[in-house]
């Protein structure tokens, strides 16, 4: 593989970032997926126990943002129509009219989304892939650009419900939110104590929508796609990159979508750092959050605690990186 040096020039997302990290302490990780997320044009899901500010650092990024935002609770008596809005009956006019749902937003948040049943959760599928919702006969677009960033509960069982594979494979990455450290933990005690600054909007939809299309031409060798596809179909059946122990442990790998998610992710992230072509870095550092929710481990994986980061970690290392010669031109 062969790329050409280009000059680092400034993150575009730099001073929306900034802005977030006045009120956000440390998730440097979890920022810079929801970054790339915004340019890709996928959607996020961010997983953490309670007191993480999973909530805040979504709602931190809408504000730095001009678009529109919206926030949903879920909860299990949620309802589809609560969602994507529904026909509703005007006795004085003897018309039925649609009212659009809160899902008609650049930026929605659907907060604890595993608290609501499958039908709802269902009736995010068209709107996340399509970008479009169906009410009786008619077929609304909602705007651009539009991203849903989900947040769940990992510890809680009561009152939840697992995400449907098909729910799932929709979001273009999942990000595991840990606890802060030490140091970071006395910074967030230190800010509760003062009164908070609300973050500034920094940037427009439409500011949005021209990064996505520079984004659009970053570099992509056709090296760097072999090796996606190569590591997506490694995590089917770790056995042919020798790595018959995890066999196993794996009932079903990542679909084709992990693999188109792994090379869009991967030119988002070099367009955030700056240069006009994609490293294998970029995959194998997008590679965790691309794949861990996509894959189904068997009961055995559960039995002797493998989990999917463990898997993905092996198939990294078994999978062999195209190699990069930079050309100073």
């Amino acid at each position: 593989m062969t790329s050409t040096t280009s000059s680092e020039s400034a993150h575009p997302l730099e001073h929306v970032l900034f802005e977030v990290k006045r009120t956000i302490v440390g998730q440097d990780v979890l920022l810079e997926r929801m970054a790339v997320a915004l340019i890709a044009d996928g959607h996020l899901l961010v997983e953490g126990v309670p007191g993480l500010a999973k909530t805040l650092a979504v709602r931190s990024l809408a504000a730095t943002i001009t678009g529109s935002f919206q926030r949903v609770q879920f909860t299990p008596d949620l309802v589809p129509a609560d969602l994507v809005g529904t026909r509703v009956y005007h006795q004085h006019s003897g018309e039925f009219k649609t009212e659009l749902g809160p899902v008609f937003a650049n930026l929605l948040l659907a907060d604890e989304i595993n608290r609501a049943p499958a039908k709802v959760q269902s009736a995010l599928l068209e709107v996340m892939q399509e970008h479009q919702v169906t009410i009786g006969r008619e077929t609304f677009r909602v705007p651009e650009p539009f991203l849903v960033m989900a947040t769940e509960n990992p510890i809680e069982s009561e009152g939840t419900y697992p995400l449907p594979e098909a729910q799932v494979d929709r979001f273009m990455m999942k990000v595991v939110v840990d606890y802060p450290t030490r140091a970071e933990e006395q910074a967030i005690v230190g800010r509760a104590l003062r009164p908070p600054e609300p973050p500034r909007p920094m940037v427009t939809a439409e500011d949005l929508i021209a990064m996505r299309e520079r984004a659009q031409q970053v570099y992509v060798d056709p090296a760097i796609v072999d090796y996606a596809v190569r590591l997506v179909s490694v995590t089917r059946s770790p056995a042919t990159a020798g790595l018959g122990e995890l066999e196993r442990y794996v009932t079903y790998g990542a679909s084709p979508r992990a693999s188109i998610a792994l090379v869009t992710g991967a030119r988002a992230l070099a367009f955030l750092r700056g240069r006009s072509y994609v490293l294998p870095h970029d995959l194998s550092e997008l590679a965790l959050d691309v794949l861990r929710h996509r894959l189904v481990l068997s009961y055995e994986a559960l039995a002797d605690d493998v989990d999917a980061d463990t898997i993905i970690s092996g198939v990294l290392g078994a999978v062999r990186a195209p190699d990069v010669v930079l050309q100073n031109r």
